[in-house]
């Protein structure tokens, strides 16, 4: 059986550049894009840069700045998307690379949601969401 544990993650393959993102911010420790399958306009996730399975495996300061980089993603997303709640949820299923997802509703259905694999991505609409967050001030 193959051991992928040392294959890069789709997450690492992005930071690499290897593969094209929605970049919203980005830092030495950490990187925020938008999901290519979000629940509502803004879902963004935040990447720690170093590929690491759990999130509660990271050292202190990976860990603090994942967090730092989350509360300026939510800043800016209530600021752009004028919504009631910016929702925080950490589930770790869908890729083995910590992430932190942050997105933007106002009732309980926007905020729980279960991501289709079959959904095709809708690049136009992620694209014109990354610019109306981009272009309004610097995170």
């Amino acid at each position: 059986m193959e051991d992928k544990a040392n294959e890069d993650s789709v997450f690492t393959k992005i930071i690499k550049g290897e593969i094209p993102s929605f970049k919203l911010y980005e830092d030495d420790k950490t990187l925020a894009i938008l999901t290519i399958n979000p629940s509502q306009p803004g879902h963004t996730l935040v990447i720690p840069k170093v590929q690491i399975d759990h999130l509660d495996d990271l050292d202190e300061v990976d860990y603090q700045a994942v967090w730092n980089t989350v509360h300026k993603v939510s800043r800016r997303l209530k600021e752009v998307f004028k919504r009631r709640r910016i929702g925080i949820q950490v589930m770790g299923l869908e890729v083995p690379h910590a992430h932190v997802h942050v997105l933007p509703f106002d009732t309980l259905e926007e905020f729980v949601f279960i991501p289709n694999p079959d959904t095709k991505p809708n690049f136009e609409a992620l694209e014109e969401v990354a610019k109306q967050i981009n272009n309004s001030a610097i995170i």
